[in-house]
């Protein structure tokens, strides 16, 4: 089984990496947009939202024995339009007693200097160091710090700093022997990122680029990272299958780690992609101390439940009759917008009828002749009208 925290942190890395069509000739894809930013010296002196650094802090319960480790986990851009290449410097793990009291640059501090080769630049020059002071008994605050020391000119661009620069960086903690403590318990003053508990037993400790809840999990219906792991997976993946066999063939051009993801986004099936139309679990209330159990299998729905999506077999509206499966032509008024205005006069099928509170009536249409009805219907996206925008056919 795939281990969670490393599946995590693959979908966090590549965030934003390359954005939807993903062919090399979309001006979104034409420089880099990443998070967790970590710029050269020079570059980041001249604003205030740019930094040559990051710190994780975070709060750890452990004895002096207890084992420590830290890594950092980042891309550096190749140049050639969004496309990088992900890098993992790692710490040597030591004792929490060993960082006892420590600071930066004290003879304790656990430290590390790296290069990483970048293509057409030379050398990432970057710094990794660990230590820690005790709160009290058992209890300690734990910094972990990425710097960029990479030399850069005066008055470069941002396209030629992001070169030099780690991108969507991401510190990770460990500890054995130990745990840490919520970040929304006891806030530390961490730079350029955001602590985040990552693991159910609380021994790991993530710097996350974005906004994450403790405890953050992949979806076991997911199909693996896009890109876009912020989003709504289902909606992305027939994004993908909507590209046109042209834009495929240039996106086979692409650089592999987009090609791996289109090509792997376009195997779904329509019951995978079914399968992440969202879903409510029903069960009875726990206590808040009690997580639920994270498995590769999707809930089950209780027995005889009524399913609030199904809606109405049938509905009346002013004499006419709708009923589920019947037959409609689409004629949108003048007022409608442009899209709905697109289909007047298409024939389409009624899936759903679903009523208000007010007694409003809803159809829910799939159109005639499109080459996405079956999926369209398969997945429940469904477009829908009032029933004076729609007139019935025998």
């Amino acid at each position: 089984m795939p281990d969670p925290l490393e599946q995590l942190l693959d979908s966090l890395l590549y965030e934003g990496y390359a954005l939807y069509p993903y062919t090399p000739e979309a001006a979104k894809n034409a420089t880099p947009t990443p998070f967790g930013i970590v710029y050269p010296p020079t570059y980041a002196a001249g604003l205030a939202s740019t930094f040559e650094h990051l710190e994780l802090r975070c709060v750890l319960e452990a004895p002096g024995d207890a084992r420590i480790s830290a890594e950092v986990r980042f891309l550096a851009a190749t140049g050639e339009r969004h496309e990088a290449v992900a890098h993992r410097l790692e710490l040597t793990d030591t004792s929490v007693g060993a960082l006892e009291g420590s600071s930066p640059g004290a003879g304790h501090s656990l430290a590390r200097e790296a290069e990483v080769g970048v293509r057409d630049v030379g050398q990432l020059l970057i710094t990794l160091s660990l230590h820690a002071h005790e709160l009290h008994a058992g209890v300690h605050e734990v910094a972990f710090a990425i710097a960029n020391r990479t030399p850069c000119s005066h008055g470069i661009d941002r396209a030629s700093a992001l070169t030099r620069s780690m991108l969507s960086t991401h510190p990770i903690l460990r500890v054995s022997g130990g745990r840490f403590i919520s970040p929304l318990e006891r806030p530390c003053a961490s730079v350029n990122t955001f602590a985040v508990l990552a693991s159910d037993t609380d021994d790991a400790v993530i710097g996350a680029a974005i906004v994450l809840p403790d405890h953050p999990q992949i979806a076991p219906e997911s199909r693996g990272g896009l890109f876009d792991s912020t989003e709504i997976e289902e909606a992305l993946l027939l994004h993908v299958k909507a590209l046109s066999p042209a834009e495929r063939a240039e996106i086979e051009r692409e650089d592999p780690v987009v090609h791996e993801m289109v090509a792997r986004a376009a195997a779904a099936t329509p019951q995978e992609i079914l399968a992440l139309h969202g879903r409510v679990t029903m069960r009875d209330p726990a206590s808040a101390d009690v997580r639920s159990p994270v498995t590769e299998t999707p809930p089950e729905e209780p027995p005889d439940l009524v399913d609030p999506t199904a809606g109405e077999e049938h509905a009346d509206v002013d004499g006419v009759h709708f009923h589920r499966s019947g037959k409609v032509r689409i004629r949108p008024g003048p007022h409608a917008d442009l899209h709905a205005r697109m289909l007047d006069g298409r024939i389409a099928t009624i899936e759903r009828i679903m009523i208000d509170y007010d007694g409003k009536v809803h159809l829910g249409v799939t159109i005639d002749g499109d080459p996405g009805q079956e999926l369209l219907r398969d997945s429940g996206r469904f477009l829908f009208f009032f029933a004076p925008e729609v007139e019935a056919l025998q």
